[in-house]
């Protein structure tokens, strides 16, 4: 089985106890079959403590009235774990926040944002992102009906993409423009069935040539899109609005989308070109706590692209994937201006962590979230 891992994945290690916002707490936690069944083998008196915090007919841990784990004590540490060691732990418990997406003879593995610490890292990393790949000796799936061929387009596809992600030389608007420009050609191609014209679509966005007659024109319609102040209030309205759609998975979640929406669309069209101008002038002249927002912004649309482009192949829905990448960096940006000017015209790394970490929870632990997110 060949593993594929960004190259920050080492760098991950648990806080336990130090983290801000414990992954115990909030939802609740699903337990696989085999720590099921290890539980219910337990013996002792402890085995009675398990089967009296465990809800059996739904698989999950039970939670108290602040939703959090019956097994997260006070000081956030897990009892079970320190009883029983980490082979108690179930699959959610001992993976997470490692996020599993699974192919044939193929398993990529990423750390998802949803985590604290994983946001810090990631706001974090200056060098572009890099991928690295090891054969496991492990048991591999079968897959009935996978379209390997197709699958080797997509591959080949998300490295084209992230290739121009990268690209510095490029502003990160250009860079998300040629990106939804060559997801939609793929579309096309892709309800058209014929899949061999997907290799001309890569010629167009990798030889050098091609990609710069792609730029210039992606430059050309940008400056005249930059020219028209209420379309651009449009357009980060409807992306924006598009997160009350979602199933609120927080409490607070709702009440600080609105807050949010206040701050920024609470005005008129001229009011959010300046909120927005101004915003822009600061994060350009100099970097927040060390962070430089158009590596972030590259950052995490690689980190989206990377973790679910190639999920297509089970549902062709190749601009869908690319949607929800542009939507969710296009909110997350709109959302630290609004913590921004919310703060008199300050913002810290821990903000734009807590909010990146915040609005991943949202999203990504939430199935029906996502398909939200991609139609």
């Amino acid at each position: 089985m060949l593993y594929v891992r960004p190259d920050y994945y080492e760098k991950f290690k648990c806080i336990a106890d130090r983290c801000e916002a414990t992954c115990c707490a909030g939802w609740q936690i699903v337990i696989d079959e085999g720590a099921m069944e290890c539980y219910k083998s337990q013996q002792g008196e402890y085995g009675e403590v398990l089967r009296e915090r465990i809800d059996w007919s739904e698989g999950v841990f039970k939670q108290d009235c602040r939703k959090r784990c019956a097994f997260l004590k006070d000081n956030n540490l897990c009892e079970m774990y320190e009883r029983l060691g980490e082979v108690s732990l179930c699959f959610t418990c001992a993976n997470y926040p490692r996020h599993i997406e699974e192919f044939e003879n193929l398993r990529e593995v990423t750390l998802t944002i949803s985590c604290p610490e994983v946001a810090r890292i990631l706001l974090e990393q200056k060098e572009p992102v890099k991928f690295t790949e090891e054969e496991i000796d492990t048991d591999e799936e079968e897959f009935e009906d996978f379209d390997l061929f197709f699958f080797s387009y997509l591959e080949d596809a998300r490295k084209i993409m992230i290739a121009i992600l990268q690209k510095r030389s490029l502003s990160v608007a250009v860079r998300v423009s040629l990106v939804q420009k060559m997801a939609e050609e793929m579309q096309t191609i892709i309800e058209g069935s014929d899949l061999f014209d997907l290799a001309d679509v890569f010629d167009t966005y990798e030889e050098e040539a091609n990609l710069a007659k792609a730029v210039s024109e992606a430059e050309q319609e940008l400056e005249a899109f930059y020219e028209n102040k209420l379309e651009i209030f449009f357009y980060s309205k409807t992306a924006f609005e598009r997160l009350y759609k979602l199933e609120f998975l927080s409490e607070d979640w709702e009440a600080y989308l609105d807050k949010c929406r206040e701050t920024l669309y609470g005005e008129d069209v001229q009011g959010y070109h300046e909120m927005q101008k101004k915003f822009g002038e600061y994060c350009a002249r100099t970097p927040i706590d060390g962070i430089d927002m158009d590596i972030l912004l590259e950052q995490l649309l690689v980190y989206f692209v990377f973790a679910y482009f190639c999920g297509a192949v089970y549902d062709d829905n190749v601009i869908g994937k690319i949607r929800m990448a542009v939507d969710s960096v296009t909110v997350l940006y709109e959302m630290f201006m609004a913590k921004w000017v919310e703060q008199d015209g300050r913002l810290s790394a821990e903000d734009i962590q807590r909010i990146v970490y915040r609005y991943s929870r949202e999203l990504e632990h939430s199935d029906v979230n996502l398909g939200i997110m991609q139609r």
